[in-house]
């Protein structure tokens, strides 16, 4: 069984999903993909300790503290790439951006490929189901570019400047450029 709550954050309000025990989703209002991992019909219940916990990590989180991701139970669901692509997401530092090619990267040595397409690397993070938590809005394009966003690129340049990046070196690039 999968439960629900929400959350009203500064940028928008968020709805937060768990199994009981383990945070599974966290989707901005308007989000693509918005629930899409969640296997079955999901009961409201706010009173649950994941999602207490989930709550006060937000809260210090948009106060502008650095809550440590593995300090809430979390268990997205996805095949086994993008699990492996998650995981790296939760180690980029706070205030910080990384390219979906130097994942790409790291993906290729962990599994001894000669190579691994970004683009494979983009739509594991497009559909990463824990937002904010596990930190897609961290990775941009090669370029800078702030390519596809599921909460929306301006959110995303949102939680960015909230964190400290230094957007100005960013852009949002025009229709139909590559990562």
């Amino acid at each position: 069984m999968y439960y629900s709550t929400t959350y009203s954050s500064p940028i928008c309000k968020i709805t937060l999903a768990c199994d009981g025990k383990n945070l599974v989703g966290l989707w901005m209002e308007g989000q693509k993909y918005f629930g899409n991992t969640v296997p079955e019909k999901m009961t409201e219940k706010d009173d649950l300790p994941v999602f207490i916990e989930t709550k006060k990590w937000l809260d210090r989180y948009f106060a502008g503290e650095k809550p440590a991701i593995y300090e809430l139970p979390l268990k997205p669901i996805g095949g086994g790439f993008r699990q492996e692509v998650w995981s790296i997401l939760c180690d980029i530092p706070y205030g910080e951006v990384t390219t979906y090619g130097a994942i790409a990267n790291k993906i290729a040595v962990r599994t001894s490929k000669k190579s691994m397409s970004s683009q494979a690397v983009g739509g594991a993070v497009g559909h990463n189901p824990i937002s904010i938590i596990i930190p897609c809005h961290r990775v941009v394009g090669s370029n800078g570019s702030l390519t596809g966003y599921a909460g929306g690129v301006e959110t995303k340049i949102k939680l960015l400047e909230h964190e400290g990046v230094d957007t100005s070196r960013l852009f949002v690039p025009q229709k139909g450029t590559a990562l």
